[in-house]
């Protein structure tokens, strides 16, 4: 296993000789139950909508592990019959194998790490599967799953406006009604940061990037699979119900080294994190039954620039109303006279504000204006 050199996720590559010792899996599966538990103690009774299995290389899990988790959250959770629950998995053969097994542990939903239908490019970005075993899983995942996606990086270095055209329609001919598309980005404790900070890795200057993302846009709402969320793209009733939660500011536990947590609880919106480093997690949760290592309280302030940093990824955007009940504040009339005339932001008819295709290039800068 190897860790890709753009990715700034909680991942590890184990190690016989790393602190901790050599990976065991039931060990760890005993632990993401006593971690489980101690969310539903927190906040007991609650619906469950959506299960995710993600961040790193969930699919390195046995699909007995995976179900012993699953048949867990049954147990301690109210979990919708339509419930939404995926699993990530990389396009390797050794991982694609388990799809069957996955699907009998109770898994209805897979997202392939495909990030390219290039070869040379999946060397550059440190991938280790070839484009045809990346078509051959999706195919698979097709025939096995109801629902299914995959996901491609794009604005890569050297890649031109016509090369993403053409990977990107050959990409949507093979979907299966959602695909999650992501602009390279470089993020600092990666590989690709020292590379780039070198100047050993050249990036699409900023209107180049902008290029990129219209070009994007206007491919995949001819294709009928338009944004609903900045970097991902369904046809109408494939949006994924974990995507939608997350990006509506809604609550979740997150379970897990290195995972976070936004819950409501005593009417106070909490953030948790976890440890990061795997074996520290597990003793920790060994011996006090939880990874949390911070739990803030948000204030009202922190609510509404949240709601907003995530809720203006969304192509329904956001409702002020819930903005001015979380933050104790209305939006600013006067920014928002102002971003509607820079045709960064618009008026739905259900009242709700939400960024537009030209706003979105400059996302940061309308969220920050606006919560300023």
């Amino acid at each position: 296993m190897a860790k890709c050199p753009y990715c700034d996720f909680n991942s590890h590559v184990p190690h016989a000789r790393s602190i901790g010792g050599a990976f065991s899996e039931d060990e760890f599966v005993a632990s993401y139950k006593i971690e489980l538990a101690h969310y539903a103690n927190l906040k007991p009774k609650q619906k469950v909508q959506s299960i995710f299995f993600g961040g790193g290389t969930p699919s390195l899990m046995s699909a007995k592990a995976v179900g012993a988790i699953i048949e867990e959250i049954h147990g301690l959770y109210d979990v919708a019959d339509n419930a939404e629950i995926t699993l990530e998995a990389n396009p390797n053969s050794v991982e694609v194998a388990k799809f069957k097994d996955y699907k009998a542990a109770g898994i209805n939903r897979v997202s392939v790490g495909v990030q390219s239908l290039r070869d040379d490019e999946l060397i550059k970005l440190g991938r280790t599967h070839s484009v045809s075993e990346a078509k051959s899983a999706i195919a698979i995942a097709q025939s096995i799953f109801e629902r299914s996606s995959f996901d491609l990086i794009y604005a890569r270095p050297e890649q031109t406006l016509e090369d993403w055209r053409v990977e990107l329609n050959e990409a949507i001919d093979m979907s299966a009604g959602h695909i999650s598309l992501y602009q390279l980005t470089i993020e600092q404790g990666t590989r690709f940061f020292d590379l780039a900070y070198s100047g050993k890795l050249i990036m699409p200057n900023a209107d180049l990037s902008a290029d990129f993302y219209q070009l994007t846009n206007e491919i995949c709402n001819e294709a009928f699979m338009p944004a609903y969320e900045i970097s991902n793209h369904a046809v109408k009733g494939e949006e994924s119900l974990h995507n939608l939660l997350y990006w509506r500011y809604g609550e979740y536990a997150g379970i897990g080294p290195g995972a976070h947590s936004r819950l409501v609880l005593d009417n106070v919106r909490h953030a948790l994190d976890n440890e990061r480093l795997p074996h520290i997690w597990h003793n920790k949760v060994s011996n006090i039954g939880h990874g949390i290592v911070t739990n803030d309280k948000l204030t009202y302030e922190e609510e509404g620039d949240e709601l907003l940093l995530m809720g203006l990824r969304l192509s329904e955007g956001i409702d002020p109303k819930r903005f001015e009940q979380l933050s104790g504040r209305a939006l600013d009339k006067h920014k928002i006279k102002d971003l509607l005339g820079y045709g960064y932001v618009e008026h739905l008819n259900n009242g709700n504000l939400r960024v537009t295709n030209s706003g979105f290039s400059v996302l940061d800068a309308v969220v920050a204006d606006l919560a300023a």
